[in-house]
């Protein structure tokens, strides 16, 4: 899976005038779109093994369905999927269905017009929120319905190298990381041992969605599951955003981590003896001994309690599908327990799935390194449905970057600043 995304915000804007095309539509029109029949076709991410998956499903849906045949194709190539599906939507030719739809792009995709209200399908809001469960509620847009449905998540948690950990004197299968003081002193006994030169190496540059993988995970631990906005208001300048930043602060001025740009994977090379991802970084570790844990919290909180940032990918059904019928027909079959199971099985993602070690046991049985991502899926935390949402997050990412990676200023008065920048944001329509 892919994290790069790039700020999309002129081709956005361009393309949200036309955000006329998408609607007006009679309740007819509506209704005849949704029951039609016949060809669609997919996107689906360029991950090898998402792909396999995508094949396999593709196949056997048409064997099953030779009057509706899915044509699938992995989504065209761009600096990123928002880029590309932004274009697309502007020119009015993306696919039917999009797996690979990231929740940070639904509020302008919506807001081109470029998105199905998948809630009024007579079953959609009933369909997506018995799949998905309370979690469901992240996803649902500023009126209360679903233009996304909610496909598979990627729980961050701490991987750690368990050779590093052994040649720093620190206990490899159970090393001290559920507090603040336990995270540090792990961290100071790498670097100060030469185990490793860095503790933990997050990417220090400044795209929008990099405070996805060192902020937004510690502070959804922290403040027990809250978004970076809750009802049109910032929550993170508050003690445990503080508390998030001061940690890490403290991380960048000890060097226990790098403030430069890695060029490669800091955690794979040995470079850093810790990283912060999700399931879908498994595969690149190859024979390396990695062991998993929680995210840590400034008290410690038990696994069962903590959150953490979601990385979900979704799949939208965008506003030039025709066969409606059809594309809602196959969103259900490729998301169904039976398929579900296979994508789990492919690429070791997490169906957003109520009860999830409970539907799969034997892949877990099979896998026990995943079913801590398992449990970890039930609570998640994503990126806050609102306006605007490159800006806001290309906002916090300015000021995390001089007050926490550079150590310039107070970061009371950086993250207030932030704070007052994104809720304005956030109230333009």
């Amino acid at each position: 899976m892919k994290r790069s995304l790039i700020i999309l915000i002129a081709t956005l804007a361009t393309a949200s005038l036309l955000a006329a095309c998408g609607g007006g539509s009679s309740s007819s029109q509506t209704s005849d779109k949704q029951t039609a029949k016949g060809p669609i076709t997919i996107w689906y991410s360029n991950n090898p093994n998402e792909v396999k998956w995508g094949k396999q499903v593709v196949a056997t849906w048409n064997a099953a369905h030779p009057n509706e045949k899915v044509t699938a194709q992995e989504i065209p190539a761009g600096s990123s999927s928002e880029e590309v599906i932004g274009a697309a939507i502007t020119a009015g030719n993306t696919a039917d269905l999009i797996y690979n739809t990231s929740p940070v792009g639904v509020p302008q995709f919506q807001k081109q017009g470029g998105l199905v209200d998948l809630s009024t399908f007579p079953d959609g809001t009933k369909y997506i929120e018995s799949r998905t469960g309370p979690a469901a509620a992240q996803y649902a847009s500023a009126d209360g319905d679903y233009y996304q449905l909610p496909w598979k998540s990627n729980p961050v948690m701490v991987f750690y190298n368990k050779a590093i950990m052994r040649k720093a004197g620190i206990d490899p299968n159970n090393p001290p990381l559920a507090t603040y003081d336990e995270f540090l002193a792990t961290a100071r006994t790498i670097v100060k041992s030469k185990a490793a030169k860095y503790a933990i190496y997050p990417s220090p540059s400044s795209e929008f969605y990099q405070s996805w993988f060192d902020f937004y995970p510690l502070y959804a631990a922290e403040s027990g599951g809250k978004q970076l906005v809750e009802n049109g208001a910032s929550t993170f300048a508050d003690k445990d955003g503080t508390t998030v930043a001061e940690l890490w602060r403290t991380i960048y001025a000890e060097k226990l981590a790098g403030n430069e740009p890695y060029t490669g994977d800091a955690f794979l090379d040995g470079t850093a003896g810790m990283a912060l991802a999700g399931p879908w970084a498994i595969a690149s570790y190859g024979k390396m001994d990695w062991g998993v844990a929680p995210v840590p919290t400034s008290a410690g909180m038990t696994p069962k309690e903590t959150y953490t940032f979601a990385d979900s990918k979704n799949i939208g059904m965008y506003s030039s599908c025709k066969n409606q019928g059809t594309a809602w027909a196959f969103l259900k079959f490729s998301t169904s327990p039976k398929e579900d199971g296979a994508l789990l099985q492919t690429t070791g993602q997490m169906p957003l799935r109520v009860d999830l070690t409970k539907a799969y046991p034997a892949y877990f049985a099979k896998n026990p390194a995943y079913s801590m991502f398992a449990e970890q899926a039930s609570r998640t935390v994503e990126v806050p449905n609102v306006s605007n949402p490159v800006e806001v997050w290309q906002t916090f990412r300015d000021a995390w970057t001089g007050a926490v990676i550079f150590g310039k200023g107070d970061i009371t008065s950086a993250l207030k600043d932030a704070a007052a920048a994104i809720d304005k944001l956030v109230s333009q329509k």
